[in-house]
């Protein structure tokens, strides 16, 4: 059973769903989170851990990762989940985490991989799926597949839509095991 991790639209959410893996439950570090419309809509219970109802971040990821063992969660995807998990989370689920990332790790890690690539002027980027360890981006790379830069206006639109397939395929493949 599959616990999605979301900060944003959900998109790689949506893609998770449309493939039909078995994804129980969703947790948002933001109440706003257009993902949570998408969980709802899919029957998929989803709850909002945002650091401004707790004290220190340790005690957030805990109760989430509580929270997340309640709906018997074997796999932790983080799809366009926007923060550090903290060892407490990561202990919970040890081995069990994965992020998917749009970039070709190790090159251009953090948030701002695609403004990175562009700014290096490199010919190719692409997208990493990828185990979470205590690092920005750093956990083993599960697969990997490269997306040429230019045209660069549809750089963002061309990662997204590898995003949108590997993820899933990688995640039924971990499923599967």
């Amino acid at each position: 059973m599959i616990g999605v991790l979301v900060s944003g639209e959900g998109t790689n959410l949506q893609a998770l769903i449309d493939a039909g893996l078995p994804v129980v439950a969703v947790a948002s570090s933001r109440k706003d989170a257009y993902a949570l419309v998408r969980a709802h809509a899919a029957g998929i219970p989803g709850a909002a851990f945002s650091l401004d109802c707790h004290l220190v971040r340790e005690e957030r990821d805990l109760l989430m990762a509580t929270w997340l063992e309640e709906h018997r969660v074997d796999l932790v995807v983080l799809a366009g989940y926007m923060h550090l998990l903290t060892r407490p989370f990561l202990d919970r689920f040890a081995g069990r985490i994965v992020n998917v990332h749009p970039s070709l790790l190790p090159a251009f890690p953090g948030m701002k991989a695609i403004d990175d690539a562009l700014a290096a002027g490199v010919e190719t980027t692409g997208v990493t799926v990828h185990y979470v360890d205590e690092g920005i981006d750093t956990g083993p790379v599960i697969r990997q597949e490269p997306v040429p830069v230019e045209p660069a206006e549809t750089l963002e639109e061309r990662i997204h839509a590898v995003e949108h397939r590997l993820l899933p395929q990688v995640v039924g493949e971990l499923c599967a095991r």
